[in-house]
């Protein structure tokens, strides 16, 4: 059996001048756009002429959703998974899809790069990155504690997600567990209009920081 390509395709983060021409020559090529937001992903391709049917397929996407993509590879079509914003399976159910599909058979998954919230923040962290941990959101409830815990003890740099609404939330728990001259970076809505970057002890940025509105990259200096 001879599948089609699934291509794993990075779209802006924020600004919409981020999407490579590659990216753009993977969507409109491809037979069905997998995206996790019809509408928002509507509105992308807009903006780049391409018109392409859309499938939605998110961390709620049930086997019936699994078994119809793994029918149209098997049909030879090619298709392109998107993410809202950034690298699909990246604290994203896309690498779930991914790990499926693989099981299924399906030999040609191709990775087409661009954005991605956790490397740019880490790029301009002035951090050590020659290691560093990747932790996505914190848990909203259940072992929230421990992650703070766990990631004031890493010796490396380590960078995660948090959302507007608990971002205070999160600055209180990184108080409560790092010492107060930690090094840390906030960056918050990254590439887009009302980009901000907070850096300094954390003691410092706890302090500075005025805004608590969009969606955050926290980079923290190893113990």
């Amino acid at each position: 059996m001879t599948y089609g390509k699934l291509y794993i395709v990075a779209t802006p983060i924020g600004n919409l001048g981020d999407i490579t021409l590659r990216a753009l020559e993977t969507l409109k090529s491809v037979d069905f756009v997998l995206c996790e937001d019809t509408r928002v992903t509507k509105n992308l391709l807009m903006h780049f002429s391409i018109s392409k049917p859309l499938i939605s397929y998110h961390q709620h996407s049930d086997l019936k959703r699994i078994k119809e993509i793994k029918e149209l590879l098997e049909s030879g079509k090619n298709l392109a998974l998107v993410t809202d914003a950034g690298t699909p399976g990246i604290s994203d159910p896309g690498n779930l899809l991914v790990r499926d599909m693989i099981k299924a058979g399906v030999e040609t998954i191709v990775p087409i790069p661009g954005a991605c919230a956790a490397i740019a923040g880490l790029s301009i962290s002035g951090f050590p990155t020659d290691k560093f941990v990747f932790l996505g959101f914190p848990p909203l409830k259940n072992k929230r504690q421990k992650f703070f815990q766990d990631l004031a003890g890493q010796s490396h740099t380590v960078v995660f997600y948090e959302s507007g609404h608990r971002i205070k939330k999160c600055l209180d728990e990184l108080t409560k567990f790092l010492p107060a001259n930690r090094e840390i970076i906030i960056c918050r809505e990254l590439t887009k209009m009302f980009e901000t970057i907070y850096r300094g002890a954390i003691s410092h940025v706890v302090k500075t920081m005025a805004d608590d509105r969009g969606e955050f990259v926290i980079v923290v200096s190893g113990k």
